[in-house]
């Protein structure tokens, strides 16, 4: 168990933070981060220079020496992957450029590990996330998810933070099956761990710009500038754009016809500052933020056809036909503040992390998809729908005490306790559809969350080979929500909600041998009580009681004694009592909380990597997750357009509705697959020539609680193409690129309640690039 010195970087905590900046500053903040990124670069080059002939290149995705074992986090403590009793998945930071180059958003993880999955009908922000099939299709700010993300050791709780860019990432760890013990509430289904680059003892920094098809511009550098001998910096930022390459084909002055949808512009930074006077204390302040414009989702209306779920031939990627949304504009800015500190106690580290979160937004968007009436472009739409945000403010702080034992013990332990607050408001409209600036409708949201929490773990080891673990957590969840609509017919409603709720877990890992392990985990978690209160299109505010979880994994995690061949195999089957599901859309367009009275999953997850001669790399995983939705009493609107239902229909009254027992889960494929591969082949002079490609596919899922013939998916994949030379050091690469390389058009989300509408993936981009690392 004992932990390399090499990895000794990793006993520091981590930290996070997001930035939102006054409408009146936004252009200052994005000439300053683009300003300040050069001149940072030339200030800090001699040093940069004389620390890079010192030190051999850095490795990056496809030259890692294969004999490194992987380290994780995973248990807030630095461990071999192989001496942690919990089914963990890693992505380098590396692998994520590379696979961002295109101009991608966080998005791109889905799949890029077994039972991960992520969508979103937002645009570029508040993206939802899956663990093992279990999420929440709620696209509602103030939705509750059960998949955490948490970032250098903050959790991101609402998903208008999760959206955040990547960049500068050292590495992303997906934990999969309850985590409530050591990260707290809303983690039933597992965490997206991400860990940014650190500042370090010496000057280093990299640095990649690509340009590619659709105007796509994207531009990432990190340096770390070593002060003083105790003080350095890690000074990180980020540019992704791209030009509008979506014509509104509807003729209408209001619509500002033309190329005018499509494009964005994200600009992100990062200041790390960690200061360490002596070998006990630790203090790294973290300060970030990002500002966001661009087009939102886009809706194309009747691109299905009754009776198939393929797209028809009025897709068409580069053109919709919109007569309301205004091109569906959307901003964002978030800024936040951190503090991690820990303190060397001699047999225990005290660690404190203090965290503040601030955001605001705006959209606007063409929900129907279409025109009004029939036309040839976009067929029958029968009503308008056009809604947005006029504005929304984010507040969240978070404050976290721990005490860890050092070493590698046979006894360890820790202990800690965490406060979350949030604060939410929400003002939102719906329009009259024909390009109107003043709304019809108007409703005011204002919601206050706050829980509490103690938290406890400990692990012996029974003999050298045998490690037992366990751990508890108790929470208290409160959370009040106000709703009032201001404008249209009058109408108000407050609820509130809170429980306190135990999390608990216990395993074994025994270890066959230094390259194989064995092991089991008993988990439980829960979700908090939530409450959904769009009254934009009616006067319902629901909510829906804490869901709690009970999952079973074992697993087997070997590797060849030089680490070329690696392989994890876990199976896993869980039981949810009272899970939360959000009935969207339907005939009357709702947006609603309930609860099923038991949910269950069951699955395999299978991953390798494989070095069979130098220069040559394989990995690839896939994954099989079975969830059912097991209540025979619940009943759920579907579509009001012409889809097709396979479900047994039942009639309430007036109303007919579908019975969704034994249904999946909605947006959980059956199946996962990644692919990857690389070689690289290193010339007489030194330098390397490479090619890696990447794959990865989602197969047999439904887009909503109700089963349909056109909201059912069947395959979806992309795939990925990379090309280059890279200098002796590796200082210098240059490369080409394909991302959709095969320009696939992928359904991963649908409307239902107007019409046959659907909105896909983004398209080809091929470009090239150039990186550095000094």
């Amino acid at each position: 168990m004992a932990i390399p010195a090499d990895y000794a970087r990793f006993s520091g905590v981590n930290i996070h933070t997001h930035r939102l900046t006054v409408k009146g500053c936004k252009m200052k903040m994005k000439t300053y981060w683009l300003a300040s990124v050069p001149a940072l670069l030339a200030g800090a080059a001699p040093a940069l220079a004389q620390d890079a002939a010192a030190r051999p290149g850095a490795a990056t995705a496809d030259t890692l020496d294969a004999s490194a074992d992987i380290v994780v986090t995973a248990q807030r403590r630095p461990e071999n992957i192989r001496d942690v009793p919990i089914a963990v998945s890693v992505l380098s930071g590396d692998k994520i450029s590379a696979v961002s180059e295109g101009g991608a958003d966080i998005l791109s993880l889905a799949g890029r590990t077994p039972s991960l999955y992520v969508e979103s009908s937002n645009g570029r922000y508040a993206p939802r996330l899956y663990i093992r099939g279990l999420g929440n299709v709620d696209f509602d700010f103030n939705a509750s998810q059960p998949v955490s993300v948490v970032l250098d050791d903050v959790v991101l709780e609402n998903v208008y933070l999760k959206g955040f860019p990547l960049f500068d990432l050292d590495s992303v760890e997906v934990l999969k099956g309850p985590q409530g013990t050591l990260f707290g509430r809303n983690t039933p289904a597992g965490v997206v761990k991400m860990d940014t680059r650190r500042p370090g003892n010496h000057a280093e920094g990299q640095a990649q710009f690509t340009v590619g098809e659709l105007g796509t511009v994207r531009g990432e550098v990190g340096v770390t500038i070593p002060a003083t001998s105790t003080l350095s910096f890690r000074v990180a930022g980020l540019v992704n754009h791209r030009e509008n390459w979506v014509n509104n084909a509807y003729d209408a002055s209001f619509t500002k016809p033309g190329k005018d949808l499509g494009g964005f512009d994200d600009v992100a930074g990062r200041l790390h500052a960690l200061w360490k006077p002596d070998d006990r204390l630790s203090v790294l302040l973290t300060l970030q933020g990002r500002h966001y414009e661009g087009t939102g989702t886009l809706n194309r209306a009747n691109v299905l056809t009754t009776g198939s779920n393929k797209l028809n031939d009025r897709y068409d990627r580069d053109t919709v036909y919109y007569d309301g949304g205004r091109n569906n504009p959307q901003t964002q800015d978030t800024t936040s503040q951190a503090l991690h500190v820990d303190y060397d106690l001699g047999g225990a580290t005290l660690t404190a992390i203090v965290s503040a979160y601030q955001g605001s937004s705006s959209g606007r968007g063409d929900i129907d998809g279409g025109v009004l009436g029939t036309t040839e472009g976009s067929g029958t739409v029968p009503f308008r729908s056009e809604t947005g945000t006029l504005s929304s403010d984010l507040d969240q702080q978070t404050y976290e005490i721990r005490l860890a034992s050092n070493g590698d013990t046979r006894f360890g332990w820790q202990v800690g306790a965490f406060y979350w607050h949030e604060k939410f408001e929400l003002i939102s409209a719906s329009w009259d559809g024909i390009g109107g600036i003043d709304p019809l409708v108007i409703s005011e949201l204002r919601q206050k969350s706050d829980s509490w929490s103690v938290f406890g773990q400990l692990h012996y080891d029974v003999t050298d080979r045998l490690r037992l673990t366990g751990g508890a957590r108790w929470t208290r969840d409160k959370r009040d929500l106000d709703a009032a609509r201001t404008l249209g017919a009058p109408f108000a409603d407050s609820r509130s909600v809170k429980d306190d709720q135990p999390s608990w877990d216990v395993s074994a890992l025994y270890r066959f041998s230094p390259q194989v392990s064995l092991f089991g985990r008993i988990a439980h978690g829960y979700r908090g009580p939530s409450i959904q209160g769009r009254i934009a299109t009616s006067n319902i505010v629901t909510t829906a009681d804490s869901e709690t979880i009970t999952s079973y994994e074992a697993g087997i995690k070997a590797a060849t004694p030089d680490n070329r061949f690696r392989v994890d195999l876990t199976g896993y089957i869980y039981d949810i009592k009272d899970p939360q599901f959000t009935a969207i859309g339907g005939q009357g367009n709702f947006n609603q909380l309930i609860n099923a009275k038991r949910g269950k999953g069951r699955g395999v997850e299978f991953e390798a990597t494989a070095n069979p001669v130098r220069g040559l790399q394989f990995s690839g995983g896939v994954s099989y997750n079975f969830t059912k939705i097991d209540d025979p009493d619940l009943l759920v609107a579907f579509c009001g357009a012409a889809c097709t239902v396979r479900d047994p229909i039942v009639t309430v009254g007036t109303t007919r509705r579908a019975s969704i027992d034994g249904n999946p889960f909605p947006q959980a494929p059956r199946w996962l697959f990644n692919f990857n591969a690389s070689y690289t082949y290193e010339l007489a002079s030194g330098s390397k020539l490479y090619a890696q490609t990447d794959w990865v596919a989602q197969k047999d899922f439904n887009l909503f609680l109700y089963d349909a013939t056109e909201f059912h998916v069947g395959t979806n994949f992309e795939g990925g193409l990379r090309a280059g030379w890279r200098s002796p050091s590796d200082a210098v690469d240059l490369f080409v690129f394909a991302r959709n390389i095969t320009n696939e058009s992928n359904v991963i989300g649908a409307i239902d309640f107007n019409n046959l509408t659907a909105f896909v993936n983004d398209p080809r981009v091929i470009g090239g690039g150039v990186g550095f690392r000094f």
